[in-house]
């Protein structure tokens, strides 16, 4: 019985290698290092090289390893991007999910756990939102995650696949031990962005919108520590392989910060001034997004451990330090 984790040499792919091989779980890694990095792999996993839409490959991986299970990572994730390539979305989304979704079918896989997004809410206002809320996405990003979601529920009305979604808000930070962290260089994440700037590893940086109907006029997100994230999937793969029915969550805190909070945060932790240019608003960017997150907590009993702004911030510091020497 093995964990298929595509995606799994990325951002949070690669921390939930580390979390499933902490938890003994043998672990098959599935990535086409076009964004990813092998060396973010661990050690104690199996990696292949490859696209987790090659339903042929996926296939044998299944059959060889036997695996029961599939978390899916793998994606693009970059939202006015999407709105200026929405074709990419489509094709390595919503495709390559359709793909990976019909060989764990003919694999008989019978547990399947996606990263979704906050996303597929577009425009929520300034209070939490909540699983059953419309959904509406703003972007194709955000549309391209919610067809995925929709052909799971689809195929586990007519397959033996039970299936769980985890609608991410903000993840940032690193892994406390520094094993894993943001790695891609010119990643477009507000804290990468702003470590990196305080570090000199960039000359400046943007504030996208200031006149949002916001208490500061900048957008407002959920920051949620990237290792609570992980928990929540390894309590999630829990409750599917003890038969418990498929499920849509929330996984953020119930808190949001706005970009100059998040910013002032960024200078506290680095004790440098932030060289900061406002600009107009991004495509597909809403004023707000947080979570109600009750649910993950209830069903789950997922009990964050790195639930604080400053927390988020120093681990995303301390690894772009590492990640430093560790390219020199």
């Amino acid at each position: 019985m093995a964990v298929l984790v595509t995606g799994g040499a990325g951002y949070i792919g690669s921390h939930m290698v580390l979390a499933l091989c902490d938890a003994g779980e043998e672990v098959v890694v599935l990535d086409s290092l076009v964004t990813g990095f092998d060396w973010a792999v661990d050690g104690r996993a199996q990696f292949v090289a490859g696209d987790a839409g090659d339903m042929a490959l996926v296939g044998r991986l299944i059959a060889a390893h036997g695996i029961d299970a599939i978390l899916h990572f793998a994606g693009s994730i970059v939202v006015p991007e999407s709105v200026s390539d929405p074709l990419k979305y489509y094709a390595n989304n919503t495709a390559t999910s359709r793909n990976l979704i019909a060989a764990a079918v003919a694999g008989g896989v019978r547990h399947f756990i996606f990263s979704s997004t906050a996303a597929v809410y577009g425009m929520t206002g300034l209070e939490p939102v909540e699983e059953d809320a419309p959904l509406n996405p703003m972007s194709p990003y955000g549309r391209s995650k919610l067809m995925t979601e929709m052909m799971l529920a689809d195929v586990a009305a007519a397959h033996p696949l039970r299936y769980g979604v985890l609608r991410y808000f903000n993840v940032a930070g690193a892994d406390p031990g520094r094993r894993a962290g943001q790695s891609t260089p010119m990643a477009t994440h507000l804290i990468k962005v702003g470590v990196q700037t305080a570090l000199g590893q960039r000359a400046g940086m943007e504030i996208f919108g200031t006149d949002y109907p916001t208490p500061d006029g900048t957008c407002v997100r959920d920051y949620i520590h990237v290792s609570d994230l992980v928990a929540a999937h390894g309590l999630l793969l829990e409750h599917l392989r003890a038969g418990g029915e498929s499920v849509t969550l929330n996984c953020g805190y119930g808190r949001g910060y706005s970009v100059r909070e998040v910013l002032a945060g960024v200078e506290d932790v680095a004790g440098v001034a932030l060289p900061v240019v406002e600009a107009p608003r991004r495509a597909g960017d809403p004023p707000s997004i947080v979570a109600r997150a009750d649910r993950v907590r209830e069903l789950l009993g997922w009990r964050p451990a790195h639930a604080d702004l400053k927390t988020i911030v120093r681990s995303a510091y301390e690894w772009e330090r590492h990640l430093a020497t560790r390219n020199r």
